[in-house]
């Protein structure tokens, strides 16, 4: 297979993933090529291309769209994001003047109509081994976290959607994400989303998890949120919704003192929105094609990687 085709991976994206992968475990036989199918993958991520239409220089179609499903699953998609993080922090790139937002997603007809039980672990197949016996174990939590929020869809203002959730360091990529429903509430995924942040070293030490401030518009403007910034010790910019600015005033002395606003720091909160706009460049993240909304979080996973190693 000839590389350097337009979306594939270059040599030194491939060398950063390489030692990341999953190995075969000698059981099951063999993987087959990691970096044609990871080819395939981000070929669908970035066209949106339904995966049977895949081109045949990706190999059999499936055997893309069952790696991707079961990286989905497992996790790999989200340990090679924060290797990728881990890598941009050791060499002081990451700006923890972070932003959070949320954008909504169109979904397709297609997205809807997933079976209500978890999907079965494959037949054959190798694991990492790193990772459990049967890779699909971690899937069965995974359903949990999403299974309340009805597989990530909803109804909004905009139809059948979906809602990414995400934050972004001050060089607009994102750090962490969450899927849910169309309808709900930014301020309801505000804690999950700061809560996923974890950016590991690659030395000895905790990963890092605490930004150095947090900015968001007037939806993460309430008691819940600022309440948690506080508690955890994190400077954050979020303007006052007028009505709460008219009932603080009502009650003069009692109303308490106003939320400090840094309105220069706060002109940085366009970095969420740019990432954003670097997300959907890919159209699979665009428009949500995927059922199970654990797929369509790896899709996004992806998308999210690519921007880290091409940053």
């Amino acid at each position: 297979m000839g590389r350097g085709e337009r979306g594939d991976l270059s040599d030194a994206e491939w060398e950063r993933l390489r030692p990341f992968l999953p190995v075969s475990n000698g059981r099951c036989g063999r993987w087959r090529d990691h970096r044609q199918v990871i080819d395939g993958i981000l070929h669908r991520v970035r066209t949106g291309v339904q995966w049977r239409d895949l081109p045949e220089r990706f190999g059999p179609w499936k055997t893309v769209y069952e790696r991707h499903r079961l990286w989905s699953a497992n996790g790999t998609w989200e340990r090679l994001l924060q290797q990728a993080q881990a890598a941009a922090d050791a060499a002081g790139q990451i700006d923890w003047e972070i932003s959070v937002d949320s954008t909504v997603v169109r979904a397709h007809q297609h997205a809807a109509g997933a079976r209500t039980a978890p999907p079965p672990a494959p037949k054959g197949g190798q694991v990492a081994e790193h990772q459990d016996e049967n890779p699909w174990k971690s899937l069965v939590g995974l359903l949990v976290e999403v299974g309340e929020r009805g597989e990530g869809l909803g109804r909004s203002r905009g139809g059948f959607t979906s809602k990414i959730h995400l934050s972004a360091d001050g060089r607009c990529r994102p750090l962490s994400l969450i899927v849910a429903a169309g309808e709900r509430a930014d301020c309801s995924q505000f804690v999950p989303v700061l809560e996923k942040i974890r950016v590991p070293r690659l030395g000895l030490g905790r990963p890092r998890k605490k930004p150095d401030s947090v900015a968001g518009d007037k939806a993460y403007s309430n008691g819940p949120c600022r309440e948690y910034l506080r508690q955890r010790g994190i400077r954050h910019i979020i303007p006052e919704k007028s009505d709460s600015r008219a009932a603080r005033l009502r009650r003069g002395s009692r109303g308490g003192r106003p939320p400090g606003f840094d309105e220069e720091r706060y002109k940085k909160r366009n970095t969420v929105e740019r990432a954003i706009n670097r997300l959907k460049n890919s159209r699979a993240v665009a428009t949500r094609y995927d059922k199970r909304c654990y797929v369509f979080l790896g899709t996004v996973t992806v998308a999210v990687l690519v921007i880290w190693l091409r940053s």
